[in-house]
Order: structure tokens, then C-alpha cells, then sequence
């Protein structure tokens, strides 16, 4: 009881010595409120991006795994995934074949082609070989018209889908539907437009700017013979058999390639998930940099606090000589220095969060998607309040110890 008196004491006398010195306390919580807003916007940036990354690739599913000759990511051996041997259109009807009544197997092909309406045209458009189960491994679905069927795939049918920024570059206001598009030397009927999914994110592929047509067609128009690389997409039947679909993926493209017990595979298997936790990882060291970066306006804040609070004590010398010599404890003295520090970063804490929250809205509104959420606004509280202990605890031990009588003397 004693201890909330004394606590409520202190802080009264520390929030009435702010008040006494307003102009000194908004300037000493300046290097508080610019070391806080580094810190949240610096979350929040790599929230954004985290977030900006998982809306990029919604479409693609975690329950898929794609087949192909290189992995997504290489970090070294370049060149051993460089000299597979290419997955072709053969090996992947096999794998359809083997794998039916398993999982969901969908060769694709791609290419670039300039594409051609009127007198519009669009330069190195991804154009898509695939079937009509692309439907079935994508969260993505037709905004208007019908996506690919399998009698386009099995009579070769030259009719295509288009992403949002074709339609936008190549028809603008006019229906798209049942026109003929141009795509590289040859004719397509355009039979469907994608919804959008949100574009390119940091030079990854750009899902509204993308053409697909049925593979027998682009085959066919594009050409696909040996050497010319396929993906192979395949969906497990659900997201826990995952890892026992990726081993007989793995079994049946050796047995297809005739690949001996003590040989390697050459050929990869990846994952949205390992995309995803390559790009977490190095956003977790983004943002450690960033904290330790942006630590160093806090550092300089909380020399200037502890400066000032060493002018306090110094100030102030004869008032504890007096609360001292009317029976303050050293305790008293010390909790009243500290909650002042610890006061005043706080209010820069809250005035920097503040700031933050108006910026973070600016970068969502025009960048990416970004939101202060409450563990980073905990994160800045925390942060706020160990910067005042810290700058606050020597100058308020120097307040403690100091012996009354020489404090009443003090001029």
C-alpha cells in the first residue's frame, strides 16, 4: 500500500516538473518520437511486403507442387541444374497417365509473343500452353467469358484467355469477347478475361499480364518440340498428403526418366511454401538490419534524455535536499527521477506511433498493403519505456544518493 502510495506521489511530481519545463520535454521526446517511427515503419514496411508477396501468389495454391529442370531458387550449382535434360511434353502426359486417379497433373508451356489488336500492340506477353485443369490449381477464375474446356484442348482450338492488363492495353473499353487477337503470327479468338490478381511484385511474374491458350494450339502456333522446356503442375488431393504426393512424383518422373537407384534426380521439385520461407528469411534479416539501423536514433535519443534528466538532478539538487530532510527515501527520490524518463519517452513513444499509423496509411494507400498492427504498437510501447528506464537510472541514482545536508547547501 505504502509502495502505490509513494509511486503515485513520484509521478505526480514528475508529470508537474514536465509541465514546469514544457519546451525542454518536447525537445528531449524529439529523438524518442524519430527513433519510434523508424522502428514501426520499419515493421510495418516488411509486414507490407510479406503481405504484397502472399497476395501476389494467392493463385498458385500451397497444395501444388511443380515439376520442372531448374529449381526456383538456386543458390549454387548453376550450371549442374543448367545441363538437365529438358522436361518434355512426352515425359509429362506420361507422368498425367501415371499419376491419374492420384492427383491432378497439368502440363504447361510458356512463351513470349508480341500481341497484336487493331493497331494496339503489347511486346513479350507471357502466352501460357496449358489444359483445362489450370482451372482446378488456381485460385484465379475468369472475370467474364469461360475459361479453356478440354474439347479446346483436344480438337486445338486457337482460342485464348487474357489477363486485366491485356484487355486494359489492347481493348481498353471494347468487349473483348469473341474478338481476334493477334499473338506472335497467329490468330486467336479471345473466349475469357481473368480477374485481376494484383500485378508484379518485386520482378516476379505479373499474373494480369499473362495469355492462355489451349498447349495443343501453342504447340502447334509456337512450335514445342524436343529441347523446348515443360512445367508440370500437380495437385495433391489434399493439403496433408502433400509430402506423400511429392514422393510419388518423385518415383514416377524416375521411372519415366529411367533414373538407376545411385543416380541423382534431375529433375526439381518445388513449393510455394519453400518460395515462402526463402523470401520470410530474408525478411527477417531485412529487418533486423533495419532495427539495428534505426536503433541508432533511438541510442541518440536516450543520450539526450539522460543529458537533460542530469540537468534536472542538477537543477533540482535543493528540492531533494528538502524532500530528503522531510523524510523521502532514497527509493522515493529514485522512482520519481525515473518515472519523469520514463514519462516522457512514453509520450514520444505514443506521439511517434501516432506518426507511424499516418504514414503506414500513406504507404498502403499508394505502395503496398501495410497496418500498424498491435504487437508492433506493444513493440513501441516496450521500446519507449526500456529507453526511459535506461536514460533515467543513472541520473536518478546520482538524485538518490545524495546526502541531504550537502543538498540543502547546494546553490
Amino acid at each position: 500500500m505504502k509502495l502505490a502510495v509513494d509511486l503515485r506521489e513520484s509521478f505526480q511530481v514528475a508529470i508537474a516538473a514536465i509541465r514546469a519545463r514544457k519546451a525542454r520535454g518536447a525537445l528531449t521526446t524529439l529523438g524518442i518520437i524519430i527513433g519510434v517511427v523508424a522502428v514501426v515503419l520499419t515493421m510495418t514496411a516488411v509486414n507490407g511486403l510479406q503481405n504484397k508477396f502472399r497476395e501476389s501468389f494467392s493463385s498458385i495454391g500451397t497444395d501444388v507442387l511443380y515439376v520442372s529442370r531448374m529449381p526456383w531458387i538456386v543458390m549454387n550449382d548453376f550450371f549442374q541444374f543448367r545441363n538437365r535434360p529438358p522436361l518434355d511434353l512426352r515425359e509429362a502426359r506420361e507422368l498425367e497417365k501415371n499419376m491419374r486417379g492420384r492427383a491432378v497433373v497439368n502440363p504447361t508451356m510458356e512463351g513470349r509473343q508480341d500481341a497484336k489488336y487493331q493497331a494496339e500492340t503489347m511486346e513479350g506477353v507471357p502466352v501460357i500452353g496449358t489444359t483445362e485443369k489450370q482451372a482446378v490449381l488456381s485460385n484465379a477464375v475468369p472475370q467474364s467469358g469461360r475459361f479453356l474446356q478440354s474439347y479446346d484442348v483436344r480438337y486445338k482450338k486457337y482460342v485464348c484467355v487474357i489477363g486485366t492488363d491485356v484487355k486494359d492495353g489492347l481493348f481498353a473499353s471494347t468487349n473483348p469477347l469473341n474478338k481476334s487477337l493477334k499473338i506472335g503470327r497467329t490468330l486467336f479468338r479471345v473466349i475469357g478475361v481473368m480477374e485481376k490478381q494484383g500485378g508484379s511484385f518485386l520482378g516476379g511474374p505479373n499474373f494480369d499480364r499473362q495469355i492462355f491458350v489451349p498447349i495443343t494450339s501453342f504447340v502447334g502456333a509456337f512450335g514445342g518440340g524436343r529441347g523446348q522446356d515443360v512445367n508440370v503442375a500437380v495437385k495433391a488431393p489434399r493439403q496433408e498428403s502433400l509430402k506423400d504426393t511429392e514422393y510419388e512424383v518423385i518415383g514416377e518422373m524416375r521411372k519415366i526418366r529411367r533414373l538407376r537407384p545411385v543416380q541423382a534426380d534431375n529433375f526439381s521439385i518445388n513449393k510455394l511454401d519453400t518460395l515462402v520461407g526463402t523470401f520470410s528469411n530474408v525478411m527477417g534479416v531485412v529487418l533486423l538490419v533495419g532495427l539495428i539501423v534505426t536503433s541508432i536514433s533511438l541510442f541518440v535519443g536516450a543520450v539526450g534524455v539522460m543529458n537533460i534528466m542530469f540537468v534536472s538532478v542538477t537543477e533540482r539538487t535543493r528540492e531533494i535536499g528538502v524532500r530528503k530532510a522531510i523524510g523521502a527515501t532514497k527509493r522515493v527520490i529514485l522512482s520519481q527521477f525515473l518515472l519523469e524518463s520514463c514519462t516522457i519517452c512514453l509520450l514520444g513513444g505514443v506521439i511517434g506511433i501516432v506518426l507511424a499509423s499516418i504514414l503506414t496509411a500513406l504507404i498502403n494507400a499508394v505502395l503496398m498493403p501495410a497496418t500498424v498492427s498491435w504487437p508492433i504498437v506493444i513493440v513501441a510501447v516496450t521500446v519507449s519505456m526500456t529507453v526511459g528506464i535506461v536514460a533515467g537510472v543513472a541520473p536518478a541514482y546520482r538524485g538518490a544518493k545524495l546526502d541531504p545536508i550537502e543538498a540543502l547547501r547546494y546553490e
